[in-house]
Parts: structure tokens; sequence; C-alpha cells
């Protein structure tokens, strides 16, 4: 067994090999405080594919933190959103360091096996997966580390509790190489830019102590890697090939229009099979002949693309490098919603629907942590017809899911609180056409649909896609990139924010360098392109508006005594459950007194609220009430004034004569009107019948 273990800032973190899943071809058990981490890296066998076939799994055991798993089989079952949001943060700065070439199966899987409540495990697990791959004899380039910066009172925090998380004003995830950051996910909360990029490259100098410590096990263990060499390419051929699309792509990448484009490039490549593999080809050849015209292919367009825009400051689409793409906007175009937006960015398009919804709405979570509920929800769905092509639908994949929570994040920091706006808020953004940051699109959507479906929000947020193509000294940064400038470029950048600051960040970069000041000045282009998206959104709608859809529901929040709350649910849930069917509200208790109702009916709210204040009133010193006599004593009657709530009417009190008996004017049953003269501590009422005359009588002349 072999652990190099080091404190790291106030925590002390470890990386164990040699004891556990020793057949792995790599396995790391990573520790800090409480949680472990087991991280396994195994390479398989070579596939005929012209891509990296890299699986990447996170995987939570509820034993870890001593519970049961919830639902029929008591079983861990499919990934979770976390889970599958945490596999991505492993994925997306490792995937890059593989050889190009490279494909041999490899598997990541890294098993959360103790859980610490302060401690979280997903940077456990980037930090694993870079260890596990380096241990492995993958051809693997690393290692990388990555660390949770965080700023509490102005101060930066390297993997913060989550304690501390509550208090702090920014949550990034910052994954890097020796040399340069190569990830970032997270969300502020509307920090300026350069505060932002401070925190980040803060957290790549702290983070070099962790990858020293991955750098000191694998010397300690000594691996052996695969000896991959990338096959050759037929020289001569490939010099023909070129020769042949060079003047065709010259032409086709200058068309702006997507599927024109598209078409075009395709009509080439079918010419390109037509010239150079025969039907009298012997398959091997005609084989090899096919990987050196779709290798040639994707390397001529990669570089002609770079080129234009390094020698023409020319994009695929024409524009310049900061220029934002013709934006439309249309609100409330789907009559039933509660709030929808149609947000058009040139060749990308979605429809945004939000819906309001009450308690019974919220989203159950069952995490390490423990269950909770989430009260605000964002689901973004890529649907094949965006980009005009076939495929099965068989629910989100990994990309919805991290596009759906990269924009959820970037808009949730501007959701009202729910005690000043006690609403579920779920939001479906349905991309209809996509050519580039239909993430951004969302962002945006989301929060023009918000703002027509009534919702007050604190501030209006948009986002912009950044993209880099860096060569040498050479550099162009791209505002609002294409589908094609993210695929060929070397840094896809998602910023998101208000016009204070930003609110939510995502970045994966393709190259080994990326120096503070390109970064600075893509933080700043980003910055001007959401001003300008914002402007054109504050032109479709300023404001939320001031009355929600007659299809969303009203909540009326009421608050009762604690002690009222048994009255108002009854035994078994029978009262609350009778006042929903009797007027079609939804209602929701909570253990503070707090009462939601809501309908969009305003006739059945008030018939509910009605209900509910006769069951939970409280008798007022000196208010006249009607009540019935329930019991008759020899020393007065009790009287029921509110429902579950009487009083005692002393037979001194019953009239202004001298009263023998107390059935000589009450008798069970009767009604009366009775005034209120004290409520003791007790809470024991005294009424009185002769007062409440003589009020009555008083009130009438």
């Amino acid at each position: 067994m072999i652990v190099v273990e080091k404190e790291f800032h106030g925590k002390k973190i470890s990386f164990e090999t040699g004891r556990v899943a020793r057949q792995a071809g790599g396995a790391v058990l990573v520790r800090s405080g409480d949680s472990m981490v087991l991280v396994t890296a195994c390479v398989g066998d070579e596939k005929p594919v012209d891509f990296l076939p890299l699986t990447i799994d996170y995987v939570e055991k509820t034993y870890a933190a001593g519970r049961i798993p919830g639902g029929f089989f008591r079983r861990e079952g499919k990934l979770s959103e976390h889970e599958t949001l945490t596999s991505r943060l492993i994925d997306r700065p490792c995937r890059p360091l593989f050889p190009e070439g490279f494909n041999f199966e490899t598997q990541v899987i890294a098993t959360v096996m103790s859980a610490d409540p302060d401690v979280s495990t997903d940077i456990l697990a980037v930090c694993g997966g870079s260890a596990a791959l380096t241990l492995s004899p993958a051809p693997f380039e690393g290692p990388i580390a990555a660390v949770r910066v965080g700023r509490i009172g102005g101060k930066l925090v390297i993997n913060p509790s989550t304690s501390e998380l509550e208090r702090s004003d920014m949550n990034f995830i910052v994954a890097g190489s020796r040399d340069a950051i190569v990830m970032v996910e997270g969300g502020a909360k509307q920090v300026p830019e350069a505060e932002v990029m401070e925190a980040l490259f803060y957290a790549h100098k702290e983070m070099q102590v962790l990858i020293d410590m991955q750098l000191e096990l694998a010397k300690k263990v000594g691996t052996t890697k695969i000896e991959f060499v990338p096959p050759e390419r037929d020289q001569a051929l490939t010099k023909k090939v070129t020769a042949f699309l060079q003047p065709k792509f010259a032409k086709a990448i200058k068309i702006a229009d997507k599927l024109e484009r598209r078409d075009a490039l395709r009509a080439v490549k079918e010419e390109l099979k037509g010239e150079f593999i025969k039907d009298d080809m012997e398959a091997d050849a005609a084989a090899e002949a096919a990987k050196v015209c779709s290798k040639v292919s994707e390397d001529l367009l990669y570089n002609m693309v770079r080129e234009m825009a390094f020698s023409e400051k020319r994009r695929i689409d024409g524009r310049d490098f900061t220029t934002v793409r013709p934006i439309s906007i249309d609100l409330g175009i789907l009559p039933r919603t509660h709030g929808s937006s149609l947000f058009t960015r040139g060749e990308t398009q979605a429809i945004v629907v939000a819906t309001l919804g009450t308690d019974s709405d919220s989203q159950r979570i069952d995490a390490l942590g423990g269950e909770g509920e989430k009260t605000f929800m964002l689901h973004y769905n890529f649907p094949p017809f965006s980009v005009g092509e076939t495929k099965p639908m068989r629910g989100p994949g990994r990309r919805e899911v991290g596009h759906g929570a990269l924009a959820e994040r970037a808009v949730r920091e501007l959701i009202p609180d729910q005690k000043d706006f006690p609403y579920v808020i779920r939001i479906v953004s349905e991309i209809t056409e996509s050519n580039g940051s239909s993430s951004m699109a969302t962002v945006c959507g989301s929060s023009l649909a918000l703002m027509d479906a009534g919702v007050p929000l604190k501030s209006a947020v948009a986002g912009v896609a950044m993209g880099l193509m860096k060569e040498g000294d050479k550099c162009a940064i791209l505002t609002d990139i294409l589908g094609d400038e993210d695929h060929l470029g070397d840094m896809d950048f998602k910023v998101c924010g208000t016009e204070k600051g930003i609110t939510a960040l995502q970045m994966d970069i393709k190259i080994k360098g990326l120096d503070q000041k390109i970064m600075g000045q893509a933080l700043e282009q980003a910055r001007t392109g959401r001003l300008h998206i914002l402007g054109e959104m504050k032109k479709a709608i300023s404001e939320p508006r001031s009355n929600m859809s007659k299809h969303a529901p009203r909540i009326v929040t009421m608050k009762i005594n604690t002690e009222k709350i048994r009255d108002v649910i009854g035994p078994g849930g029978k009262t609350i459950r009778s006042i929903t069917e009797s007027t079609g509200v939804k209602m929701d208790v909570s253990d503070d007194g707090t009462i939601n109702i809501a309908s969009s009916d305003e006739v059945k709210l008030k018939a509910a609220m009605e209900i509910v204040r006769s069951l939970t009133a409280e008798a007022e010193i000196g208010k006249i009430y009607k009540g019935i006599v329930r019991r008759i004593a020899d020393f007065g009657a009790f009287v029921e004034i509110l429902p579950g709530t009487d009083g005692l009417v002393h037979i001194s009190q019953l009239a202004d004569r001298r009263v023998n008996r107390v059935t000589d004017v009450l008798n069970e049953g009767d009604e009366v009107y009775v005034k209120v003269l004290e409520v003791d501590r007790q809470g024991k009422i005294r009424l009185s019948v002769k007062e409440a005359q003589a009020e009555m009588a008083g009130a009438a002349q």
C-alpha cells in the first residue's frame, strides 16, 4: 500500500493505492475528512472507431452517508442528476489529455464510499480520476487537479465546507494542469468579472499541491504506459486529397447559412469519395483510403476556418469577432401557459415556458445529505429536429442535463425568495433550432418567460458563449459562437449574468496554455456581448408583468397559531381533505403555521380562506359573537363562539336582573349573542350575555 498525504487548506487529503481494487489498471482511494472516494481506471481493447471511447461514471452509494435508499427496491438505480453532472466534471478536463487517434476503450468509475457532510466528494472524484488515469496504462497526458473556490467576507477560500458555502458569494469548481486552467464550472451572486478572474487564478495556483501529490504517487508506484504511436498517414494520398478539397472547401466555408453550408460540405465529401474510393479497390485499401479522406477533410476544414479568422478577421457567417447575431423575441406565444417566450439568435432558437405551482409541486430530492425539496427547476430539451436530424427519443442525456443545470444556475440567483413569492417554478426550454449557444438562448428565454409570467425577478439575466482560436502568437476571441466554431475552436466559454455581474460560468479549454490576459479579454468581451443582449431583451419587456396569467394559480398566504394546525388538518387529514375537495383549492400547511392556499378561481380561494379563518379564529376581547350553548352548569353556561372554542357565561352575566337558575334563561342548543370580557393566561374565555345585549341595543338606537 502506498499513501501520499498532505495538509491542504486546513484539511488533510490523501491519495492511497495498492490496498483496494488491485486488478484495476489504476486505482486510487482519495480521502479528505471522513469523505472517501474510490476511483478506478481500466483500459480495454482497441476499437475500430475514429473517436476516444472514454466512459466516466461517478456513483454515490447511500451507505456512504449511513442511509438506506428510498424507492420500492431499496437499491441504487440509474445515475441521479447530481451524479451525471459530476461524471461530466471528471470527463471534461480529462478527455482532452489523451493523444489524438487513441481508440482503446477506457473506463473510469468514481464510487463514493464514505460521505462527510462538510467535505464535498465531487472535487475528490475529479482529482481521483486524474490520479487513477495517471497510474493506469492509458497514455494520459496529465495529471490535472480540481478545487472549489468560494469567497466569504471578501476573502477567497479553497474547498470551503458545505456550511461555509452558504455564506459565500461565489462557488466555482476549477480544474487545471500544471500550466493552465482547463475547466471552470460554477456560479456567483452577480460578482464583477475582475473579481471572478482573481478567484479562478488563485484556485489554479493553489491546486498545484494536488498535482505534485499525484506525481509523487505515480513515481512511487512506477507505472508502465501503453506505447501509443498514431498510425502514419499515406502522404501521397494526403497531398492529392488536400489539393482536391482546398478550393472546394474555400468556397463552402464562406456560406453563411448553416444548412446550406452543411449541404455544400457534404456534397464535396461525397465527391471526394467518388474520386478516391473506387468500387474495384480491395476492401483494406478502400477502408484505408476512406480513413485518409475523412481525416484530411477534418484537419483541412479545421485549419482553413481558423486561418480565415486569423488572416481575414472573418468568421464562417461573415461576422467580425465581437458582433452578436441578430436577435428576435416574441412573448406570450402559448396562450394556456403561465409565461412563454420565443427567443431567436441567428440560427439558434428556443421556446421557453414558465409554469407556476404550489408547495405540493416541489421536487423531492433524495441525496447523500438526506431528503430535501427543490422549488425552482429548469429542464432543457434538445430534440433532433432542431438540427435537422433523426434520432431515437430516449429521455435527457448527459448533455441535456448539463446544459439545463448551467441555465438553472444562471437564473436561480434572480428568483425571489419563497417568503416573498411562495410559488414553485418550473422552466422548460425546448430548443427548436440550434447553431451554437443553445444553453445561452435558454438562459435568455428563461428570463423573458419568467417576466412574462409575472414572476418578480430581481433582474433580467442573459448569457453568451465565447470561443477562442489560438495558434502561436495569433489569437481570435469570438463572441456568440456558432456550432462549427465550438467544434473547430480551442475554448468554449459560457458567461451568464446581469448588468451588475456574473451569475454562472462554464469553461472548457482544449489547449495547454491560456494566460490571464486572454481570459480577461474574453470576460470583458463577454460582458459587452451580454449587455447588448440584455438591451435587446429590455426592448421586449423591461420588467415583470404586474398581472399573472388567468390560468396561473393565485396563492394566498395565511399565518395561524401553531396550536391551531391540528384543527386545520384534522384527524388523519380529514379536515384539510374536506376543504380541498369542497373548494377545489390546493393547500399546504407548514410547521410554523404558514398556510398557502392556491387556486386560479378567486371565488374558491376566498371560500377556502373563510373556512380556515373559522377553524383558526381566536376570541377577541370586546368582540360580540353569535354562539351556541353547548353545556349547562349550576354556575353558568358554556357557549361555543368559534369552532372548537367555547367560553363561560357566568350566571351573573346572563341578564341585567337576578337569575336563580341558568335554565330560566338558556338551554342547550340555544343560539345567543355574547361579548368576550376576558381571556386569561390559560386561554379560558369569560363571556357576557347582558353586556352583548346592552351594546347591541345601544347601537340600534
